[in-house]
């Protein structure tokens, strides 16, 4: 089913690999196919936070640990770099990705520093929990 996202044809993809939207992070979002690892989990995540696509963060969490009513505040988002993964590849069970995205609101810079659990829930990667996040002035 295709979902409407914030996006313009050809723009880059907010996630920082090198590919447009519609090649890299959106298949995933319009769920024409499933992130094969857990980075690419991870960056479709941030790029569906970049897009406000609620539905899409909601499908890529683990239900156990979803809020029911999530909600996304007004941000700017503006970047995400990956500092390290373990596991997360596309024959294991599990993985962690430790990421920081750095955003701002009302114009105040800020960053989230998380070390983020995934698993596999029915054969495709879901976020789990952080197991140590902060946000901190950028």
């Amino acid at each position: 089913m295709a979902r409407a996202t914030k996006r313009l044809r050809g723009e880059p993809c907010p996630c920082g690999l090198e590919q447009t939207y519609d090649a890299c992070c959106g298949k995933y979002h319009r769920g024409e196919a499933f992130a094969p690892t857990a980075e690419r989990l991870m960056r479709s995540r941030y790029s569906a936070f970049v897009k406000e696509d609620k539905v899409y963060l909601q499908q890529t969490w683990d239900p156990e640990f979803c809020p029911v009513d999530l909600s996304l505040e007004p941000t700017k988002w503006l970047g995400l770099k990956i500092k390290s993964t373990k596991l997360g590849g596309t024959e294991d069970s599990e993985g962690w990705v430790e990421f920081i995205a750095r955003y701002k609101v009302e114009g105040k810079a800020e960053r989230i520093e998380e070390h983020s659990y995934f698993k596999r829930l029915n054969n495709r990667w879901v976020y789990v929990k952080a197991e140590n996040a902060g946000a901190s002035p950028a």
